[in-house]
């Protein structure tokens, strides 16, 4: 730690606790300047319990929550993206019919199970209370369908490109003869 003890001849002079001279020149005055100053800078990015306000005559609801199998991989267009939020219902024995995306969809079952058949024949069981990621692109047809007694409930939240549909109805793949 160094203390100043006054001018000798024009200049500052330090002395450090133990007795020794040090001079400082304008360099050494400009850099501890700096330090001082960015210590006091940081020191404004310091959270303060003082500077929260409670919330007031706000309000939130859970609709729907559902747990991933794994990592979710959100994509979404190059573009400006619309962000669309919906509730989908299929009856028992409805289906949505084969169709594509041209934007990605994250998916949560709020109730029923959704058995959804995709363009390579497999087929996903999806019970209430998980989510999953409908992928975008022609290459990605699939259908849903409720297979149970039920209705199937989805929360839906499209990322599609700007002005686009929310899905396009697309040709039937023959699975039959692949199982």
């Amino acid at each position: 730690m160094r203390v100043r003890f006054g001018r000798r001849q024009g200049q500052h002079e330090q002395q450090d606790l133990q007795g020794a001279p040090e001079q400082q020149g304008p360099q050494g005055r400009v850099g501890k300047a700096l330090v001082i100053g960015g210590c006091v800078a940081a020191l404004g990015f310091v959270p303060s319990a003082a500077l929260a306000t409670p919330g007031s005559g706000v309000s939130g609801t859970v609709v729907a929550k559902g747990t991933s199998a794994g990592k979710l991989k959100v994509k979404t267009p190059k573009d400006r993206t619309d962000v669309t939020f919906r509730t989908i219902t299929v009856e028992p024995g409805g289906s949505t019919g084969w169709h594509t995306h041209s934007g990605q969809l994250i998916a949560v079952v709020k109730s029923g199970t959704l058995t959804r058949t995709l363009d390579d024949c497999s087929v996903e069981v999806t019970p209430a209370g998980t989510s999953f990621i409908e992928p975008s692109g022609s290459k990605h047809r699939h259908i849903g369908r409720n297979l149970g007694t039920e209705p199937v409930v989805l929360w839906v939240t499209y990322l599609l490109p700007e002005g686009s549909a929310l899905s396009d109805d697309a040709e039937a793949v023959e699975c039959g003869a692949r199982k």
